[in-house]
């Protein structure tokens, strides 16, 4: 996601290209989560951070461990929709107990089922898996509004779908909450095709596309999007609360318009 925004801002003109603005966070208010781990567990820890001194978190990150490199590096970060976070359980030296991200029978849902939701949510408008697994949220709303909003936006003139793809970050990492459930971070991969109607009609990318598409016009634009998403399930049979998600744009692609294609 992060080398994505470098090679976006590569495409465009220097003209277009805003200053880089390093994010960063406020030590002092950061809420750190970090789960007791046995030797032989990946080790990592989850923090809630602010922007700014004194104010809620705004975002959720996960650290982790990543030995062939010797450092630590954050592997996933989450804009929150709610700035009031689930009550991680801690124990009486303040640790936090990570929780078992698949097959757990303890939690109403697990991370491959939150990931088949979101999914969801983004090809049907959660007609199938999203709505039975999440309650309604500002951020399921929003995963759903991309859905709609997508289904109308060319009109007659083609056609815009979701679907899901190919994912390479199947971790997660879940922390036991004070009511019995869990809070789970995990990742997902989508794709939007936006295609023509017919012949003669042509997909103009836009600015922020030029890094992959080269400003050439085409009959159709795959786009690649890959997010991080945060998600609180409870320890029964209830449904799940999605509580944000962060995603970025990493490719497009598509075939040019036949008076294109030799220059392509």
């Amino acid at each position: 996601m992060s080398v994505s925004d470098y090679t976006e801002t590569e495409g465009l003109p220097a003209k277009d290209r805003e200053p880089y603005e390093a994010w960063s966070y406020d030590l002092a208010s950061a809420k750190l989560y970090i789960p007791r781990l046995a030797a032989a567990q990946d080790r990592w820890f989850a923090a809630a951070l602010s922007s700014e001194k004194g104010e809620p978190p705004s975002r959720l990150a996960v650290f982790a461990e990543q030995p062939q490199h010797k450092r630590w590096e954050m592997v996933s970060v989450v804009d929150l929709d709610s700035q009031k976070l689930p009550h991680v359980a801690l124990d009486r030296e303040g640790y936090a107990t990570a929780a078992a991200t698949t097959g757990n029978k303890h939690l109403a849902a697990d991370a491959d089922l939150l990931r088949t939701a979101v999914l969801d949510n983004f090809t049907t408008g959660g007609t199938n898996t999203g709505s039975k697994v999440f309650a309604p949220t500002e951020a399921s709303k929003r995963q759903v509004k991309v859905h709609s909003d997508a289904a109308t936006r060319l009109g007659d003139k083609g056609s815009s779908v979701f679907d899901a793809a190919d994912n390479r970050f199947t971790d997660a990492y879940a922390l036991k909450t004070a009511d019995g459930g869990a809070l789970i971070l995990f990742s997902h991969t989508h794709t939007q095709t936006d295609a023509v109607a017919h012949s003669g009609l042509q997909v103009n990318p836009g600015k922020e596309d030029r890094a992959w598409l080269h400003d050439v016009p085409r009959t159709s634009i795959r786009y690649t999007f890959v997010c991080n998403d945060a998600a609180t399930v409870p320890a029964k049979a209830e449904p799940s609360r999605l509580i944000g998600y962060t995603c970025a744009r990493t490719d497009a692609s598509g075939p040019p318009v036949p008076s294109w294609a030799h220059r392509a």
